[in-house]
């Protein structure tokens, strides 16, 4: 995703809930550290329709740079592709349910220019100077159903997996030099924490570094809390801050219809803070897939082929625990340092 360090005024977020100190929130841009491809190319109509210049402070962490554009008065334009696009449909729903509308960016409008279709959401970086970013997608599936449910041997994927990992495949497999997609699928899912944990981090970006992208065989929980225990750098304001606001979110998305309604895949919860502010939102919602008639997901069982479940809660769940671990031991840290400072 986009980082953009300009400030605005966000006063629709206290509307959301959030505390005015906190209201300006601003988008890391939204889909960049999505790994999951755009369903359409770019077009460079994205940055000549109301373009500004790309602000300093602007980067890509990861995906396709032309989909997403930073526009003036703190709005992020994103390409979408047409009046029927899922995530339009998504946001237009989420902005009329009470209890969703608390957890996600603002849907600012939806636009047409040159025969292209985009929207238009409040860019949550604005306001925050400097500030430190993550990205983690959650779910223990972020592939639909249609995408595996061809059983077909490919041995296009046999080769991507060997390339990754010469001893993955079974002997049967080794045999056949093919696999079904959603062995692939599984095979990649299984990479990082996803299938187990239900999120895996994506990318972060600290104050003054270059952003890390290669975090997705980040698996183990040692690995896991290290890495956001990382990303607070021991701050036990921020854990606890991240951690409340992780809770509420639960409780939101738990009440929400929308989210009762919805398989939601391949969503990330994007994180940012600076000195003075801390923001957490669910965003990307080019996967929310409105369940098939008389089918109702829990969000924490798991997938099996039918069953619609993503495991969007027990990503809530899993990534709970952990910022509980990580203030716990920042906390622990906070009192060793003072201990020593007394014995000084």
């Amino acid at each position: 995703m986009n980082i953009e360090a300009e400030r605005t005024a966000t006063e629709y977020l206290v509307d959301q809930g959030v505390p005015t100190a906190n209201a300006n929130k601003s988008l890391l841009s939204f889909l960049a550290i999505n790994a999951l491809e755009l369903s359409a190319p770019a077009s460079p109509v994205l940055l000549e329709c109301n373009a500004p210049t790309v602000p300093p402070g602007w980067l890509q962490l990861s995906g396709h740079p032309k989909s997403i554009a930073p526009l003036a008065n703190g709005i992020v334009r994103k390409r979408i592709s047409g009046p029927n696009d899922t995530e339009l449909l998504a946001y237009r729903q989420l902005m009329v349910d009470p209890h969703a509308i608390k957890v996600v960016p603002k849907f600012l409008g939806v636009h047409q220019v040159a025969g292209e279709h985009f929207i238009d959401l409040h860019n949550m970086l604005h306001g925050f100077t400097e500030p430190n970013v993550m990205d983690i997608k959650m779910g223990f599936r972020t592939f639909t159903e249609s995408e595996v449910s061809n059983t077909a041997l490919r041995e296009d994927l046999y080769q991507k997996m060997i390339a990754v990992d010469p001893s993955a495949p079974s002997a049967e497999e080794h045999a056949r030099q093919a696999i079904t997609k959603l062995r692939y699928m599984q095979f990649r899912e299984n990479m990082s924490s996803t299938q187990e944990k239900g999120f895996r981090i994506e990318a972060l970006r600290m104050r003054g570094c270059s952003p890390v992208t290669d975090l997705k065989t980040i698996k183990t929980d040692h690995q896991i809390r290290t890495t956001i225990g990382h990303f607070v750098n021991g701050r036990r304001s921020i854990a606890k801050d991240i951690l409340k606001r992780l809770r509420q979110m639960r409780t939101l998305i738990e009440k929400s219809e929308f989210f009762q309604r919805h398989q939601v895949l391949g969503s990330s919860v994007f994180i940012v803070y600076d000195d003075h502010q801390v923001g957490v939102w669910l965003i990307d919602f080019a996967k929310a897939l409105p369940l098939p008639l008389g089918t109702k997901v829990t969000h924490r069982r798991r997938w099996q082929m039918g069953n619609c479940e993503e495991g969007l809660l027990h990503g809530f769940d899993e990534l709970i625990r952990t910022m509980e671990a990580v203030q716990q031991q920042a906390q622990h840290s906070s009192v060793r340092h003072q201990s020593r400072a007394t014995d000084v």
